[in-house]
Parts: structure tokens; C-alpha cells; sequence
């Protein structure tokens, strides 16, 4: 990897929305479009719990929160409705590497009403996660689940993984649900996951000779652009049989942040360039079609920008 270094190609000045390495990881993209508004959860006790999803919703929400209410005996329904703290941290002990996605709501927010949906219909195609719903004005055991994992207002998405919590949504939308749910899935077969050093080295000797573009996608576990990214990513994985895609965390290890400061990526998402065992470019930003033209470019196109 010594003379790996030397083959970067420096990042434009005219980036897209980056992370920097310096900064906070914990970026809960206050500033996207797709957000919803949060609804604090301890003000005042409700006279009343109304049900989780109002009259005013569609059909199938309707249906969904009748599911929920009824402690998941719908057939198709994957939300597991968490009661209690006991039931919750054994959730997340069966769950064991598995990436758990749990909505903390609450029945007298509008909000958590409009997200849940979502959530089911992800649940029934997303069936390598765990999905949790815990409703704070339910019960005591819920409020005292809350405040252990300093939820302070709905709805809030926490996401773990191995026992550990390792991000968190406020207020946001169906499509970074989406996004949140396929970045830190991490078991979707288009992708190569790359955990250390010795990974990227194994996959650029493994590709050595075949003539496949390499396209190494770097990042940050808590970074807002790479996660609105990596959709595309997928996606494309999926669509280019001349293209093997990869990704690594900077911040999973030692190793990986190792890797990112022999290559010099000092903002996330990066995509390195790899053909023929030689990095041949970068492109720094999270653009969906200025990753496609450079993909397109380094694949031999003439792309006009």
C-alpha cells in the first residue's frame, strides 16, 4: 500500500455537501427537506391517549396501527410493539449483529402517526432488520424506557446494532428512513463492506486483472451526506455488471481511519477510482448525477457537465 498514496488525485475545490473528518460525527440533518417536525414528548400529561394513528390518516395506516394495537398478530406485520424495558433489551440481545431500527412515538403525536406506515412497509422488505416500536405514553415501564435512552421527543428513530446504539433520527422523513435503513443495514450483497485495510487490499488484487472499474465509496457511520448517498449506490450496484462497488467506515476502527488518512480523504463521502489494481481518480461530494458522470467518465464516456 506504500505507493498507493502517491496515486491520489487531489479533490476539486468545488465540492458538494461533504462531512469534514474534524467535525461532529453525530449529524442529524436538521437542514433536509425531507424532515418532519419533532413533537416534545415531556411537556404535560395528555388528558387523553387517542389513538397512535388519527381518523384523518388513510386506510392502510389504519390498519397498520390496528395491527400494532393488537400486539403484532397481523400476519404481515414485522413491528414488534415493545412494552417494557425487559422486553426491549431482549429484543435487542436477539437481534445480535442484525441492525434494529426501533420508532420511539407517542399515541397524541401527529407526527408519529404519519411515520409509522412507513415503517411497516419497510419492515416487510427489509428482512434482515429488526424493527421496534415503543410508545412513551403508554405506561410507566414505556416513560421510564424513555428516559433511560433520553428521548426527549417524538418521533425519534434510535438505531442499534450488537447492543449498541449507534445513531439517531429526530423529525425526519420517509426517504431518510429509507436511507438510514439501507446505509446502516450493511447486508445488501451489491455492496462489498470493507472493514479494514486488508479487505481493500484483498478486493483490489481480486479485481486486478479483470478490467472492472473499482468504485470504493468512504465514509463516516454519522455522516448526513453519506448516508443520503448511499441509495444511489445500491442502486447502481445493482444496474453495472462492469462495476464492482465497496464501502468502508472510517470510524468502525483503527484500521479503517488508518486507511483513510494513508489516502488522504480529508471530507466524506469520497469515492475513490480503482482499475487495474491503480487508483485512477476521486470524486468528493454526495451529487447523485455527479457520481453517475464521473462513474460514466472513468468507464470510458464522454460526460458533458
Amino acid at each position: 500500500m506504500a505507493t498507493f498514496t502517491n496515486l491520489i488525485i487531489k479533490p476539486p475545490q468545488n465540492l458538494l455537501s461533504t462531512t469534514k473528518l474534524h467535525t461532529n460525527f453525530s449529524s442529524h440533518h436538521h437542514n433536509n427537506p425531507n424532515h418532519l417536525h419533532t413533537f416534545s414528548f415531556f411537556p404535560t400529561k395528555p388528558k387523553t391517549l387517542p389513538r397512535l394513528i388519527s381518523a384523518a390518516n388513510s386506510t392502510a395506516a389504519g390498519a397498520a396501527t390496528s395491527s400494532v394495537e393488537k400486539n403484532n398478530e397481523g400476519e404481515d406485520d414485522r413491528v414488534k410493539h415493545v412494552h417494557t424495558v425487559e422486553e426491549f433489551d431482549a429484543a435487542l440481545r436477539d437481534a445480535k449483529q442484525k441492525l434494529v431500527v426501533v420508532e420511539f412515538a407517542a399515541r397524541h403525536s401527529k407526527q408519529s402517526s404519519k411515520m409509522y406506515p412507513f415503517m411497516v412497509d419497510l419492515s416487510r422488505t427489509c428482512n434482515d432488520v429488526v424493527f421496534l416500536l415503543v410508545l412513551g405514553d403508554e405506561s410507566d415501564d414505556t416513560r421510564e424506557l424513555f428516559r433511560r435512552e433520553k428521548i426527549e421527543k417524538v418521533p425519534h428513530f434510535s438505531f442499534y446494532k450488537g447492543m449498541e446504539r449507534i445513531h439517531d433520527e429526530e423529525g425526519i422523513g420517509p426517504d431518510m428512513l429509507m436511507g438510514d435503513v439501507l446505509y446502516y443495514g450493511d447486508n445488501h450483497s451489491g455492496v462489498v463492506q470493507l472493514h479494514n485495510g486488508e479487505d481493500v487490499e484483498k478486493l483490489i488484487a481480486d479485481h486486478k486483472t479483470d478490467g472492472k472499474l473499482l468504485v470504493l465509496d468512504v465514509g463516516l457511520k454519522h455522516c448526513g451526506p453519506c448516508v443520503k448517498v448511499y441509495p444511489t449506490v445500491l442502486k447502481l450496484s445493482k444496474q453495472m455488471d462492469t462495476v464492482v462497488f465497496a464501502r468502508m467506515n472510517g470510524d468502525e476502527n483503527d484500521s479503517c481511519m488508518q486507511f483513510l488518512k494513508d489516502m488522504d480523504v480529508v471530507e466524506v463521502p469520497t469515492f475513490l477510482f480503482i482499475r487495474d489494481g491503480e487508483i485512477c481518480g476521486r470524486y468528493v461530494g454526495s451529487g447523485r448525477g455527479e457520481l453517475i458522470g464521473e462513474i460514466l467518465r472513468y468507464q470510458g464516456v464522454r460526460v458533458t457537465y
